[in-house]
């Protein structure tokens, strides 16, 4: 029975067939139903077997009927076929056969009438109607006139035939009118739906229109409250609970979506940002959705893996829908009903579409607008920080200039000797200022364009330290800070990087450091050994103060670029604002990173890490050749810090050490034990002081106290310059200072020394030492007369002689003249007539021996990388800077030539 009905529905109610389609299948049903009718009418009154075939030849054909316009979709043919068969053929044959005017056939003739009129229309409406009516008016004028020509039957028949033919019409009449008015009601309720739905549309378009004027033009603090109040406009409008905006991403070869904006109807929805892989959580959906197709439904409508990762977000229902912008798959909106199971209606998912489209647009609008606005502050804040930069640059390098100027003036003027040195000494600490200056914007412009580089070479750690510490330790004493070095032991003693930049860092956080902090405060400088893999060892260098401090705002622009703390500051401290820039790119091509840990008025720590190999681990720090067990040493100093450094550097040396607390503690372990060959002695310490500890110890060991004592060696160690202490520490019998913070390689050196091993190295040489280079000819090729003059008086003490000419030409014509005159080349290179690169090649060019061997230094104010390879590739053998340092000039002069020391 279900099956019966199922196939009433499908072939005559729904709505998948035409109209005509459906009244030709009803038409039909009705004929299969009439046939039943007929042949149980036949049976009853037993008719002949040929009565009993022609029933059954009408339900093949009827069936056939059926197959052939259905199946083949041929209905108007079913309909031509139908109605001239049934009207044409069928029923006059009929009317003939089964008693003509006293027969039921009139119900059937009006039947076929009826049937006409439903199925056929407009021009064959009239071709089918008038003569089918001159087929039924010939049939009763025919039986009228000739009723021989009708089969008589039995009364019983026309009686059967006639309450068949009335039940039939009847039926059929009735059952046309019931199927018209199901579907005017069918058709009137669809009316009503596409009105609700059309006005539906109509309301979600007039949202859309009012979302756009909101999301039009709105500013930066209401452009969040515009967007969510456009989403939940159009969320209610489409009964949904949840909007989410989705954005794509690129992943290293993979593509992701993540949350960009969302929107939900109660908090307890509400989701955080979240991102996806799309081949890790919906594997079909970024091919769909890049196809511009749509994905939604009900979430039993979809897969079993999308059922899986969307259930547990409560979505009954869901449709997405693509994002494309400036012809690319942007990303794509969500609209999730956490209530109903339903599908989304087409009209509405085109409009859904579109709305997307204007809150992705919006947000690519906005976001755009807010990069403007940033690039146009940060332009903004740039062109001030420049500003300011230009402002400092031009207070820096006036200052120094002022002061040089100013005591210039005052040394012509002065005749007394003493004060011409004062200024020449002023002169010169401000001539290096502006030199630093001058360095920090060359580093600065390198950095800029891309030009900074590293010169990697092998050297010692703690040298570096110490190298840097003694740079700064002067204004540590002048503001009298308590100034400390941690060293850790585990730092290999050489690793390979550039020592020179390095030492750049270092000095600049710890001249930083002493700047910002007030008298008397700490500072501190610490290392830490990280990590060593594959010989590459990690170390961790940190800057401590007890100084202003640096607040979190101040903190951001710290390393940037023509940037300061603060721009009053550089009035207050001085500086240019690029050391801690220049100090970060230094930093960054260790393969380190460099920070700041500060809070305002409670100090500062700068930290920085750096990776460096491990260098080849030479000679220790004791020579050999002495039987270092039997030295017996003793440090004397009231710090406890500085006492168990002693003890701790004693240790890895393998030699016995004593310490004392104070002089009398001294005096006592020295009765008790003996005397030490190596003292290490504070300065100032409370009760008996390092000078008087000094003294008697000298007095014991010189025959003139009760006690006489073996000769012993007083190193006397202070934070103060050596200046300062000298003249009383001298005449208690102190036989050397070593500068604190102490380094091990610094008490090693001093412990060397006064033992009689090897000379310590040149580094090392005590002040007043001259190199002497008698015998040697220099050719100084120099066009500024100031320069001249300033390198044959640094030269003048080494006794080396000197010929000069002012241009490149002049030079290689000296040269020429006499090759085997010069010893060495110092060869300015911008020079009037030729310059130096020329000069060089045309020397290299001559026919001589001497030519392709001597010496050619370049001495010039190019210090850029590209410079030094410019002279190289000239055929120059080496590069010394300007403004002149007089040690790297003698290095040159150590290096190339033979070298005779004296004292």
């Amino acid at each position: 029975m279900k099956s019966i009905k199922s196939l009433i529905h499908r072939y005559i109610f729904s709505d998948e067939l035409s109209l005509d389609a459906r009244i030709l299948n009803m038409v039909c049903a009705f004929g299969l139903a009439a046939a039943v009718a007929a042949t149980a009418a036949r049976i009853i009154e037993k008719a002949p077997p040929i009565a009993m075939l022609a029933m059954a030849a009408m339900f093949v054909f009827i069936i056939g009927l059926l197959i052939m316009s259905n199946r083949f979709k041929l209905y108007k043919i079913g309909i031509l076929i139908t109605l001239i068969s049934l009207g044409d053929i069928l029923f006059p044959v009929i009317y003939f056969t089964n008693g003509g005017i006293n027969s039921g056939m009139a119900a059937y003739f009006v039947l076929s009438m009826v049937i006409i009129f439903l199925l056929s229309r407009g021009k064959s409406f009239v071709v089918i109607l008038i003569p089918h009516i001159i087929i039924i008016l010939a049939c009763y004028f025919i039986g009228y006139r000739y009723p021989d020509l009708i089969r008589p039957v039995s009364s019983f028949q026309l009686y059967v035939d006639t309450i068949q033919s009335l039940l039939v019409s009847g039926f059929f009449i009735g059952f046309v009118i019931k199927f018209q008015s199901r579907i005017y009601n069918d058709e009137k309720h669809k009316v009503e739906i596409t009105g609700r739905e059309l006005a539906r549309q109509d309301q979600l378009l007039h949202v859309i229109n009012e979302a756009a004027t909101l999301l039009l033009a709105p500013d930066a603090n209401t452009f969040k409250a515009a967007l969510d109040t456009s989403m939940e406009m159009m969320a209610r409008c489409v009964d949904v609970d949840r909007i989410h905006v989705w954005r794509n991403q690129i992943e290293g070869d993979q593509m992701s979506y993540s949350i960009v904006y969302g929107w939900a109807a109660s908090p307890e929805l509400k989701q955080e940002k979240m991102s996806f892989l799309y081949n890790q959580s919906f594997p079909d959906w970024a091919a769909k959705l890049f196809a511009g197709q749509c994905i939604g439904g009900p979430l039993t409508s979809l897969s079993k893996t999308e059922q899986e990762r969307l259930g547990p977000y409560g979505v009954r229902s869901i449709l997405v829908v693509p994002l494309f912008l400036q012809d690319s798959f942007w990303g794509f909106v969500s609209f999730d009903d956490c209530r109903n199971d339903r599908d989304f209606p087409d009209a509405e998912v085109g409009i859904l579409r579109s709305g997307g489209m204007l809150i992705a647009n919006a947000i690519l609008r906005f976001e755009m607008t807010e990069n403007l606005i940033q690039a146009r502050e940060e332009a903004l804040s740039s062109t001030k920080a420049k500003g300011d930069f230009l402002a400092n640059m031009s207070h820096e390098m006036r200052t120094p200039m002022n002061a040089i100027i100013g005591m210039t003036n005052i040394a012509k003027s002065s005749a007394d000797p003493e004060k011409k040195d004062y200024c020449l000494s002023k002169i010169e600490d401000a001539s290096n200022h502006l030199l630093g200056v001058i360095n920090d914007v060359l580093d600065m412009s390198k950095i800029e364009a891309n030009k900074f580089e590293l010169s990697f070479t092998e050297f010692n750690f703690e040298k570096i330290l110490q190298r840097v510490v003694n740079v700064n330790n002067f204004r540590v004493e002048e503001k009298e800070q308590n100034f400390t070095v941690k060293l850790d032991k585990n730092i290999p003693r050489t690793l390979i990087g550039d020592d020179q930049r390095l030492a750049q860092v270092i000095t600049n956080l710890l001249s930083n450091a002493i700047k910002f902090t007030p008298q008397h405060g700490s500072i501190q400088l610490s290392t830490f050994f990280e990590k060593e893999e594959n010989g590459v060892c990690t170390i961790r260098i940190e800057v401590s103060d007890s100084g202003i401090g640096i607040s979190e705002d101040q903190q951001r622009k710290l390393f940037t670029s023509f940037e300061q703390a603060d721009s009053n500051t550089s009035r207050r401290f001085g500086g240019t604002g690029l050391g801690l820039a220049i100090s970060k790119r230094i930093v960054e091509m260790m393969d380190g990173h460099i920070w700041i840990v500060s809070e305002l008025d409670k100090g500062s720590t700068f930290a920085f890490t750096i990776q460096a190999k491990r260098g080849s681990e030479k000679n220790g720090l004791l020579r050999p050749g002495i039987n270092w067990k039997n030295i017996r040493l003793l440090a004397v100093d009231d710090d406890p810090d500085i006492c168990a450094y002693f003890l701790d550097l004693a240790q890895q040396l393998d030699l016995h050490c004593d310490t004392a607390a104070g002089g009398t503690e001294a005096l006592a372990m020295i009765e008790q034990k003996g005397p030490y060959d190596i003292y290490f002695v504070d300065w100032k310490m409370p009760g008996m002081d390092g000078v008087e500890f000094s003294r008697r110890v000298k007095e014991r060991s010189s025959g003139t106290s009760a006690v006489s004592q073996p000769e012993s060696v007083v190193i006397m160690i202070s934070a103060v310059e050596w200046s300062t202490v000298m003249d009383e520490a001298r005449q208690a019998g102190v036989d050397k200072f070593l500068s604190k913070p102490l380094f091990p390689s610094a008490i090693a050196d001093c412990i060397n020394e006064c033992l009689g091993a090897e000379n310590v190295l040149a580094e090392n040489q005590q002040p007043g030492h001259i190199d002497r280079f008698e015998g040697s000819h220099l050719l100084l090729a120099e066009d500024i007369d100031i320069n001249r003059e300033i390198v044959l008086a640094l030269l003048e003490p080494t006794a080396i002689e000197i010929d000069t000419a002012e241009n490149g030409r002049e030079a290689v014509e000296m040269f020429s003249g006499n090759p085997d005159k010069y010893d060495m080349i110092f060869m300015d290179i911008q020079m009037p007539e030729m310059d130096g690169y020329e000069a060089t090649r045309r020397i290299r060019a001559l026919d001589n021996k001497r030519a392709k061997e001597i010496p050619i230094i370049a001495m010039t104010a190019n210090v850029f990388r590209e410079d030094v390879e410019r002279c190289l590739e000239a055929g120059m053998n080496g590069h010394v800077g300007k403004p002149l340092a007089m040690d790297e000039v003698l290095t040159k002069l150590r290096t190339f030539l033979r070298n005779n020391t004296a004292g």
